[in-house]
């Protein structure tokens, strides 16, 4: 069994904190009691890790991915892990480990955010969007303990965010389109409540009533977002007097279903009609015809968030509050 920091301290007669100090060579700890930890060390053969040396400069070099992971997390929200991915390598690369954290089976969340800071666990927490709520952030406001959350909070708050512009990538969209001269075009959404799905239908809007391009609301149809009603709604346009001449989906799942209706329709993409969706995960790589995409690099947007918390832990007054990484327009190839 390997030796630990307590074996060392046990043996030397002193506290675990007492070993960290004498690791990190802490100029109030007497000669005689350095001698003692240093023979300790010597005759047990311990390697210090990189916590244990840290333990004693009151930080850990660790950071805790607060998230839910509960049974097809992967498949509802594969973004996430993309963005984790992002924050553990920019982590790394500055010498930090990450402790991933679900709660998605908590009762009471706020306490284990509690003993996270109670504890001093991690020098700063990561979370994921999903799981935020007024009584996590209240707490971590009121200890100033540093912090980003992957995702605009849907309340009032001091809390520090990044999250990507979906306002702005409606506008890609829709700029994607004017750039084609297409006309009349139409947009399948999610439920009108729904922030992303109104923000991306927002920022469509707004920039085709700048190409002089205004969309009838004939031409505007709120779902669930499943994809018999992305297939439902593309059929119900697809048949319209005068049908549109693009499809814009707000997500993939939409997708799927307006790809069956155009293929009902035996229409070819783009020649007989444009079609629009985002986000390149879960579908679009086998949807059939091939959308062109609006893509943000979520990758790029956890290497980002993984900077701002170690910023934070440098300056815990800094504020952030942050859109960050631009969409991309991505044409996927026709078979």
């Amino acid at each position: 069994m390997a030796v630990t920091i307590k074996d060392v301290a046990k043996h030397a007669g002193v506290s675990v904190s007492t070993v960290s100090k004498v690791l990190n060579d802490w100029k109030t700890i007497s000669q005689a009691t350095k001698d003692k930890v240093n023979n300790a060390i010597k005759e047990l053969n311990y390697t210090p890790n990189a916590r244990a040396v840290s333990f004693a400069r009151g930080n850990t070099r660790n950071i805790i991915y607060l998230t839910s992971l509960g049974k097809g997390e992967a498949y509802s929200n594969p973004h996430m892990f993309d963005i984790m991915c992002g924050v553990f390598s920019r982590l790394a690369a500055n010498g930090y480990t990450m402790t991933l954290m679900d709660i998605s089976d908590d009762l009471h969340p706020q306490e284990t955010v509690a003993g996270i800071i109670a504890r001093k666990s991690a020098d700063g927490i990561v979370i994921h969007g999903s799981v935020i709520n007024e009584e996590i952030a209240d707490l971590i406001i009121d200890n100033s303990f540093p912090h980003i959350v992957i995702g605009h909070p849907d309340f009032n708050n001091r809390l520090c965010w990044v999250d990507t512009n979906h306002l702005l990538a409606g506008q890609y969209a829709a700029e994607y389109l004017s750039n084609h001269d297409v006309s009349p075009v139409s947009f399948i959404g999610g439920k009108k409540t729904e922030f992303i799905s109104h923000e991306r239908e927002r920022g469509f809007r707004m920039m085709m009533l700048k190409y002089r391009k205004k969309i009838s609301p004939e031409y505007v149809v709120h779902t669930s977002s499943t994809w018999e009603e992305g297939y439902i709604s593309a059929k119900k346009l697809l048949s319209m007097k005068e049908a549109p001449k693009a499809i814009v989906c707000e997500n993939n799942t939409l997708a799927v279903g307006a790809a069956k209706a155009i293929n009902e329709f035996k229409l070819n993409v783009p020649d007989d009609i444009f079609f629009v969706t985002f986000d390149i995960y879960p579908y679009t790589t086998i949807i059939d015809p091939k959308p062109t995409v609006i893509d943000i690099n979520v990758y790029d947007m956890g290497l980002q968030a993984a900077d701002m918390i170690i910023r934070k832990i440098d300056n815990p007054s800094l504020m952030i509050q942050s859109y960050t990484t631009l969409p991309e327009i991505v044409e996927m190839r026709q078979q």
